[in-house]
């Protein structure tokens, strides 16, 4: 390396052929005025590896052994290989600061955004996965063949514990499986957790009582681990058989650790993404939900919000398509992402929220199908005669979505489907 600077044009190499146990990553960058596509991409993979920004005085052996390589350079797409060796076992968080992390602070690149990864089978065995899974969920619920049902109360906070209780309970008795906090609803000064919780379960097993129909809740326990930990617990020892975790804002290593106590209480994982348009929105820079759900798929959720692509939120038809799809799927074989072979992990049910109402069921399960969670908060309780009848008309809308029958027509036999259509038909929020 004597007269050299800098070393990065070592990380490339267009003749590498990745070894089956290579971990590869999939990056669209856009280098800053003055660097090639070529030493962009000997950035990525030496600052994500190896690497250092000049040429060292000693240099291990082994580093040309572990060192990543950008192999497949396709425009403004890159394709770097990192050797097994670099990652420990287990360990999310790490596998963050490596394909994630100063990567995105480097000068050198204007934009990047780490598309997928591809996980080889000998790093995937080292984590557990999904507890449930979609049919763990299925089985709980007792939901063979519909999508589960759940909803929000609205407004998404300030209802008292006794106030959101008796909206869950409306719920429930409208036909709904499950009933969620939203993602800032943890424990307030007018709505404690604990009460929340208690005031729910009464009304739950009234609730299951009357329908005899299993319901549920997904109680929101984001907040610092050993806290989660608590809540978890204390969700089990009520009766309660899901938790909810804002997964982006707690971080990979804290849902790692609930999900091996959640797995010991028995209690399924529903996923918030909250904040994850932070990452993902922007198409040029950050990181892609599609990989930010393959995470979460790896690490232990039951279920997780993926978008809707007719709803308030962001997320095109064909990006929700491909997420739902990777995270149902036992292998990916997608010609934009790249393969994956997922063993033994279990398979996650997405979750379609956002600006729903029975207008638009047909349209997100076409988009779906049957296996997700639909979460119809506003457009059940936003119903001209209230949520009872809201979350009946939710339900006529998946019964005619799957006998094939145009909602309109089936509204003529429905009154709430037809009070809801009449309000809303198939207004799409912005």
């Amino acid at each position: 390396m004597t007269g050299k600077i800098d070393w990065y044009d070592e990380f490339v190499d267009f003749d590498y052929t990745p070894a089956k146990d290579d971990l590869i990553s999939l990056y669209y960058f856009e280098p800053a005025k003055g660097i090639s596509a070529r030493e962009a991409a000997g950035r990525i993979a030496s600052e994500s590896s190896a690497g250092t920004w000049t040429t060292l005085h000693r240099l291990p052996e082994r580093v040309e052994k572990i060192k990543a390589r950008a192999f497949e350079l396709d425009g403004s797409y890159v394709k770097v290989a990192y050797p097994i060796d670099l990652w420990e076992p287990g360990n999310a968080p790490q596998l963050l600061s490596g394909i994630a992390g100063n990567i995105f602070g480097m000068k050198a690149l204007r934009n990047l955004r780490l598309i997928d990864a591809s996980l080889p089978a000998g790093y995937i065995k080292s984590f557990k996965g999904p507890g449930h899974g979609v049919s763990g969920i299925r089985s709980l619920l007792k939901v063979e063949k519909r999508p589960v049902t759940g909803a929000v109360p609205k407004p998404k906070i300030g209802f008292s514990a006794a106030e959101h209780a008796e909206v869950a309970f409306e719920t429930w008795m409208g036909g709904f499986d499950l009933v969620k906090d939203d993602e800032n609803l943890t424990s307030t000064s007018f709505n404690r957790f604990e009460d929340r919780a208690e005031r729910m379960a009464k009304l739950r097993d009234r609730a299951e009582k009357e329908t005899g129909e299993q319901k549920d809740a997904l109680l929101n326990i984001t907040g610092e681990t050993k806290e989660m930990i608590r809540k978890a617990k204390l969700l089990h020892d009520s009766g309660w058989r899901f938790a909810m975790i804002d997964v982006v804002t707690c971080g990979t290593a804290a849902v790692q650790t609930l999900s091996e106590e959640c797995g010991d209480l028995g209690l399924a994982i529903h996923a918030h993404r909250a904040m994850h348009a932070a990452f993902d929105r922007n198409p040029k820079h950050g990181i892609s939900m599609y990989f930010l759900a393959k995470l979460m798929r790896l690490i232990g959720v039951d279920e997780i919000h993926v978008g809707t692509a007719v709803g308030k939120l962001v997320g095109s038809k064909k990006d929700v398509v491909q997420i739902a799809d990777m995270l149902r799927a036992s292998s990916v074989d997608d010609k934009n992402m790249l393969s994956q072979d997922w063993g033994k992990i279990k398979p996650v049910l997405p979750v379609s929220s956002g600006g729903l109402h029975p207008g638009l069921i047909p349209i997100v399960m076409d988009i779906l199908g049957n296996d997700c969670t639909l979460l119809v908060s506003g457009g059940i309780h936003g119903h001209p005669n209230g949520t009872r009848a809201g979350a009946k008309a939710a339900i006529q809308a998946i019964e005619a979505s799957m006998e094939g029958i145009d909602l309109k027509e089936y509204a003529r036999n429905h009154k709430e489907l037809k009070q809801a259509l009449d309000k809303w038909e198939y207004f799409k929020p912005k």
